[in-house]
């Protein structure tokens, strides 16, 4: 798999080049959130490495950039397939990105390990940084984020807090908002306390309109994100999902362009088939026939839809988030 994908429509950063430093058939991340994309985090991993070479990671975004026209990019996007500031040259690309294109670098991540030291230094360097904060007590972010053991609440805060203390550039927070799970009053008045202490120059309310790795993860009715904007105030705003064209310039079968967009981004069945028009109906349908006979690719079902998926990804079909809260009050 490629270190390097798109442009493709992103709901915050327009038109972005992808940059994965962890192309890996097993997600590497140190949260497994209930409403992930990609499944469920098996094993978790908190140990930063270096998991694919840098020197071959920039070789890609230099050709990459290289391929693509002046204003065709808006950013270039350090996101990981998991956690992103787990691969220990992150600074070093980050810095090296911004040596050869004027386009400015933004890094997606969950913002755990913002109490190392050498982790906010790496991120310093990014012209944005795009955080998650779900939850705003302990409780409440071990049952949606589900981390890494040591990882705890209050070591979050403080590396939040610390490094919106030492960054200059952009720092926006993301809020998945989940009906039932973090959208009452409470439990968005107190992720608003955490907020007024980071202080970012965003908030994103976003919803999980990608396949789940929990089944009764459910997305959030119109009283949850009104009370979300109200309470989150003035520099809240709620994020809809992208919508645009996605570059597979580079790709001569519709099976390997459908592998390159699933493998990050689980796609819904339609929106998936109105992506590919460049190839005709027939020859999309041989290609997703093809990948699930392969075993290549799954299909997800969430909310009552059909969503496809790279195969290594976990999506369990039973409950995750209401048995587990059952269990903890039993």
């Amino acid at each position: 798999m490629g270190f390097v994908f798109g442009p493709l429509p992103s709901r915050r950063l327009g038109q972005s080049l992808g940059v994965d430093p962890l192309p890996s058939k097993v997600k590497i991340c140190n949260w497994n959130c209930v409403y992930c994309q990609l499944g469920r985090t098996v094993p978790l991993s908190n140990e930063r490495a270096e998991y694919a070479p840098r020197e071959s990671i920039l070789a890609e975004v230099r050709a990459a950039l290289a391929g693509h026209k002046p204003g065709a990019i808006d950013w270039v996007t350090l996101v990981g397939s998991g956690e992103t500031t787990l691969h220990a040259g992150l600074g070093w690309l980050i810095r090296q990105i911004k040596s050869l294109t004027e386009i400015p670098v933004a890094v997606i991540t969950n913002g755990s390990l913002l109490y190392v030291p050498e982790v906010q230094e790496d991120l310093l360097a990014a012209d944005a940084v795009l955080l998650s904060l779900d939850a705003g007590n302990a409780h409440l972010y071990r049952r949606i984020n589900r981390p890494w053991p040591a990882l705890s609440f209050e070591l979050l805060v403080n590396g939040l807090i610390e490094f919106r203390r030492r960054f200059e550039g952009k720092l926006w927070i993301e809020v998945m908002l989940m009906k039932g799970i973090n959208d009452g009053e409470q439990e968005l008045r107190e992720i608003a306390l955490i907020l007024e202490r980071v202080r970012p120059d965003q908030v994103h309310i976003s919803l999980p309109s990608r396949p789940p790795a929990e089944a009764d993860v459910e997305l959030p009715g119109e009283d949850g994100l009104a009370r979300a904007s109200a309470i989150f105030g003035a520099h809240a705003r709620i994020i809809l999902p992208a919508s645009g064209a996605f570059d597979l310039s580079g790709y001569a079968d519709a099976a390997d362009a459908v592998l390159a967009i699933i493998s990050r981004h689980p796609m819904q069945e339609e929106e998936l088939r109105r992506t590919l028009e460049c190839w005709t109906p027939g020859q999309v349908e041989e290609a997703l026939q093809r990948l699930a006979a392969t075993g290549d690719a799954q299909v997800v079902e969430r909310f009552g839809e059909r969503f496809w998926s790279a195969a290594g990804c976990r999506y369990p079909k039973e409950s995750g988030v209401r048995s587990q809260e059952s269990g903890e009050r039993s």
